[in-house]
C-alpha cells in the first residue's frame, strides 16, 4: 500500500478516535489533531487551522451533549469567555515563525499530555465547591485565550485542570464550561488567523465526519458514564511522542 493512501486511511480513525476520547470530557481535541498532524510534516499554518476547525466542531457537540444533560453553569462560564475571546483572537493575528511553533506547541502538547495522565477528573475528593471572584476568572481567561489563539488551541485543555483544582466546579460541570470556552475561543482565533492571512485549509471533509461521529460517541458516554482513564493515558504517550518530535525539529 502506498504510503499517501495509507495515511488516508488512517488519518480519519486516529482523528476519530481522539474526537471520541476528548469529547468524553468535554474538550475539542485539538492538542491531539495536532498532534496526529505532527507526523505529517504539513504546513503550520494548515495543522493549526484544521484543529481549530475539527475543534469546533467536536467541542460544539460536546457541549450540546453536556448542556442537555443540564450541567452547564452559566455564571462560572461567561466570566472565562468575556476574559478569553479577544486575547484568543489576538493571539491568532500574530504570526510566528515554525521554529517557534514547533517549540510553543511542543510545550503545549507536553502540558497535555500530562493533564491526561495524571487523571485530574479523580482529585474530586469532595463536594465542596466554591464559584470564583471576577479578579480570579478573568485574568485566567485572557491567558489562556492568548495561548490558545496563539498556538491554535481551544483551551479547554487548561481551563479544566485549572478549575478542578481550584475546586471551582465539578467534574460534569467543568466538562461543561470547558466545551462552550473552546468553541468561543477557537472561532475567535480562526477569525483572527483570517485577517491576518495565516489561514490555511486543506482537505477537511473525512476529518470533519470523522471527528462529528467520535464526538457523538464520545459525549454522549462522557455526560452520562464514561470517562476513560486509561484511554486518555495512552494517548499521552502519542503526545508526548509528537511533542518530542516538534521541539527536536524546531532547535
Amino acid at each position: 500500500m502506498e504510503p499517501l493512501m495509507a495515511t488516508s486511511m488512517v488519518l480519519p480513525v486516529c482523528v476519530f478516535a481522539v474526537a471520541a476520547l476528548y469529547a468524553s470530557v468535554g474538550h475539542g481535541g485539538a492538542s491531539g489533531y495536532l498532534a496526529i498532524l505532527s507526523f505529517l510534516s504539513l504546513p503550520h499554518e494548515q495543522m493549526a487551522t484544521t484543529a481549530l476547525i475539527l475543534n469546533i466542531l467536536v467541542s460544539s457537540i460536546a457541549f450540546w451533549s453536556f448542556w442537555k444533560a443540564g450541567y452547564l453553569s452559566y455564571k462560572l462560564t461567561w466570566p472565562f469567555i468575556v476574559g478569553s475571546v479577544p486575547f484568543a483572537f489576538w493571539g491568532g493575528v500574530i504570526q510566528i515563525s515554525p521554529q517557534v511553533y514547533g517549540l510553543a506547541l511542543g510545550a503545549v502538547l507536553i502540558v497535555a499530555a500530562f493533564r491526561l495522565a495524571i487523571g485530574v477528573l479523580k482529585l474530586q475528593t469532595s463536594n465542596k465547591y466554591r464559584m470564583p471572584a471576577l479578579v480570579a476568572t478573568l485574568p485566567v481567561g485572557a491567558g489562556i485565550g492568548f495561548i490558545s489563539g496563539l498556538v491554535g488551541v481551544g483551551g479547554g485543555i487548561f481551563l479544566s485542570p485549572i478549575v478542578m483544582l481550584c475546586r471551582w466546579a465539578d467534574a460534569k460541570s467543568t466538562a461543561a464550561t470547558s466545551a462552550c470556552f473552546i468553541v468561543a475561543n477557537s472561532i475567535a482565533g480562526l477569525c483572527g488567523r483570517g485577517i491576518s492571512g495565516s489561514l490555511d485549509v486543506g482537505v477537511l471533509w473525512p476529518l470533519m465526519c470523522a471527528a462529528a461521529i467520535g464526538g457523538f460517541v464520545g459525549s454522549s458516554f462522557g455526560a452520562n458514564k464514561f470517562s476513560g482513564f486509561m484511554l486518555r493515558r495512552l494517548l499521552a504517550v502519542v503526545l508526548l511522542f509528537a511533542a518530542g518530535k516538534l521541539i527536536y525539529l524546531a532547535l
